[in-house]
């Protein structure tokens, strides 16, 4: 869950980064400009990771801040659901990534869907959409929404890719470690749910 300390270099990155992009005066640019070296300090003075490193990722945008968006597919066969094994962690994950300029966000989820499983897909309904603070995820730099999307299998056999080492389907009593900083063992029950219950309302907070 969130940590006051990251919530607040959030918030002070945010602001700095808005006051960068629409303040015309040059003494307030220079305010702003010290508030987004605070936020990377405080980073810096709470995490393992360099101040460098820290600018790069988290304080090099441009323009208004707003949430990132990460987008999931929940697929089913046989009441198991689809999961990929994350190259980057070695542990579980729903198929799925970051939203993409010029795609929808359905559009999105059976891209991740075909690159991360080998699978064709197509999406039946929308679930849900989460704000990742409020999951126990780790910490996380960035404010994410999450969204959960219900699809199915049209096409295509199941193939690991740059991203994935394997490609399984798990029941719900029974699943692999997860990679939890993109899913939880919560939100995938919440998926076994909406498959009992295909009338229930998508799910937002």
């Amino acid at each position: 869950m969130s940590l006051k300390w990251l919530e607040w270099a959030k918030e002070i990155q945010a602001l700095s980064q808005a006051g960068l992009a629409y303040s015309k005066d040059v003494f307030d640019l220079e305010r702003f400009e010290r508030l987004r070296e605070i936020s990377i300090e405080i980073m810096e003075e709470y995490t393992e990771i360099d101040y460098q490193k820290i600018k790069t990722l988290f304080a090099s945008e441009t323009g208004y801040q707003t949430p990132k968006i990460d987008v999931r597919c929940a697929v089913f066969q046989d009441r198991k659901i689809l999961l990929v094994k994350e190259t980057a962690d070695g542990k579980w994950s729903l198929p799925g990534g970051f939203g993409d300029i010029g795609l929808s966000p359905a559009e999105v989820a059976v891209k991740e869907l075909r690159e991360e499983t080998g699978y064709e897909g197509e999406v039946l309904r929308l679930i849900g959409v989460m704000d990742k603070k409020n999951h126990p995820h780790p910490p996380s730099p960035s404010h994410i929404y999450k969204l959960f999307f219900l699809c199915r299998i049209t096409g295509g056999k199941a193939e690991a890719s740059i991203e994935t080492e394997d490609v399984q389907f798990f029941p719900k009593n029974d699943l692999p470690p997860l990679s939890i900083g993109r899913i939880t063992e919560g939100q995938i029950h919440l998926m076994f749910d909406y498959l009992d219950n295909p009338d229930k309302p998508a799910l937002f907070e």
